[in-house]
Formats: structure tokens, sequence, C-alpha cells
């Protein structure tokens, strides 16, 4: 085991509570911080669906490597959770460092495959059959559509309407300004709305 200092992990506490990071994730990476193997398995339970998820679409779903690299993610987060500065939420943390491993395993970015949330709808078990057919052909139109864009707009539209990520996160976890989100968000928003009307 890494032994931790106390004052590293008061200030891992501290920096997360700035952040407005869930108090029960910050008592984790301060665990973590000094050596407390039940919380890093704890933190590594809570996150590692959406860490794989995020990775998968990285890797062109190549599901050997996405876990290869989430395990890769998550022994960084040993080695490291007593660097954690609390300017981001812990899972915006673990999406910039799984970013990072993704783009160095591969060398290059590849398109970013949006989650299964998008390819399946979910109809309201209330709607007739009717009503269920319609929302399947509003879900692959939308799906067809997010297929069309380019590989930095599903990223965005990825990160902000199934991450739930904010403006300021989204470009740290892609490591570019704030403006350049805001203004992709807006393009992709565009085009995803001339799309559907031609489909």
């Amino acid at each position: 085991m890494f032994s931790r200092s106390q004052p590293a992990a008061a200030a891992v506490a501290a920096a997360g509570a700035l952040a407005g990071e869930p108090s029960s994730d910050v008592r984790l990476i301060n665990r973590i911080a000094v050596g407390d193997k039940r919380a890093m398995q704890t933190l590594f339970a809570r996150h590692r669906t959406f860490v794989y998820r995020w990775l998968l679409g990285f890797v062109s779903n190549d599901e050997t490597l996405a876990e290869d690299l989430l395990n890769e993610v998550f022994f960084d987060v040993w080695r490291q959770a007593d660097r954690f500065e609390g300017r981001s939420s812990v899972s915006t943390w673990l999406m910039s460092i799984a970013r990072f491993k993704a783009l160095s395993a591969r060398r290059w970015p590849v398109d970013l495959e949006l989650g299964e949330e998008i390819e399946t709808s979910v109809a309201d078990p209330a709607d007739d059959p009717e009503a269920a057919l319609q929302e399947k052909h509003r879900s692959e139109l939308l799906r067809r559509a997010l297929s069309r864009l380019s590989s930095e707009h599903r990223k965005i539209i990825d990160l902000v309407y199934y991450h739930e990520k904010s403006i300021a996160e989204c470009a740290e976890i892609l490591g570019i300004p704030a403006a350049t989100v805001k203004t992709r968000m807006f393009y992709a928003r565009k085009k995803l709305a001339e799309m559907l009307k031609d489909l």
C-alpha cells in the first residue's frame, strides 16, 4: 500500500467541499488518499459503469481495451488521490483521466459512440402500441441524426445530455476552452434541428 499523510487527506476534503462535490465522494477520495482499500472499492463500484461506457466510446467499442483502461484509470486514482485538488467534481476528474488514457492508448481521437440510451427508447407502459411505435420511430430518427454529427459535436451532446455535465466540466474533460464547448453545442443543436427536418 502507498502511505498517505493526514494533512494531504484534509486538503483533499477541503478542496472537494469547495468544488461542491457530494460529500460521500469527497470522503472516499479523502480515505483513498490515506490508503483505504475499502474506500477504493466503493469508489470503483460507484463510478465504474459510466467511466467504462465513456471509455468504450473513445476506443471504438473495443471492450477489452476499455476494460484495461478502466483498471488504469482507477489505479491512477489510487496513486494520485492525495493530489486531487477539488477544482472539479470527482466524476469529472475520473472522466478526464479516462479520456487521457483512451487518447494515449489510441494516439488519435476516435468517434464517440453514444450510449444505448439513444438507440433504444423506453416507452411509457401506459402508451398504446401506436404511441410506442411513434416513440420508437422518433428515437430512430434522433439516433440517425446523431450518428451524422461530427465526432466533436457528438462528444458535446453526450456529455451535456447523457452525462449531465456543465460547460466548465465539458471543457475540463475535453481539454478545450469553455467558449469552444458553447460554440460546438450551438452548432450541434443547429445541425440536429436541420437534420431532423430532413428526416
